[in-house]
């Protein structure tokens, strides 16, 4: 999806030990990946382009993880793959590694969706990413903000509803623990 648009880079999956990526799948097919990345002595993928202000919260004690190489194939329902995806990556996150922020570069063509969707805010003025060599803005939001937004909204999506907004795509309270479970004891 990356090359299709047009960025530059290298766009594989490869393993790295401080990165997990994550795959949605249909009917045995992938829909979606999406990796997630946790800070380490060589930073985040961000950091190349955002240090400085990904620093500011590092400085204040937080766990910083970001939110990489996210694409969902054409033909998939974007947002249930996309709210799956992100429900999972909240839990490994938050739950198993104690990520207090998350971040995430967007194209901006993309910022409003996940602001609106999602919570995040914009940090800062664009720049150019330097991995695809193209425009970005940093978001952010807090770990604290999802989980809120889940216990509030989660399994609450109906086809008559008027939130805008991904978190009632969310499992609801109980499956989401059942996963929880599931996850930690699979990753022990």
């Amino acid at each position: 999806m990356y090359a299709w648009r047009g960025y530059a880079g290298t766009h594989r999956v490869e393993e790295h030990p401080h990165r997990v990526t994550l795959f949605a799948t249909e009917r045995g097919e992938t829909v979606g990946t999406v990796t997630l990345g946790f800070d380490s002595a060589e930073g985040l993928l961000a950091d190349a382009d955002f240090k400085d202000v990904i620093d500011g919260y590092r400085m204040q004690g937080g766990r910083v993880c970001e939110i990489t190489k996210l694409a969902i194939a054409p033909g998939a329902n974007s947002r249930q793959t996309l709210a799956s995806l992100c429900h999972v990556m909240f839990i490994y996150s938050h739950t198993k590694h104690r990520c207090t922020d998350v971040f995430i570069e967007v194209n901006p063509r993309h910022r409003r969706y996940y602001e609106t969707m999602l919570g995040f805010q914009c940090l800062g003025e664009q720049r150019i990413n330097k991995r695809v060599n193209a425009p970005s803005f940093l978001l952010w939001t807090s770990m604290d903000h999802v989980a809120e937004q889940i216990a509030k909204l989660g399994g609450t999506a109906s086809p008559t509803s008027t939130v805008r907004s991904l978190y009632p795509h969310f499992l609801p309270p109980a499956d989401a623990a059942s996963l929880t479970d599931r996850l930690l004891n699979k990753t022990k």
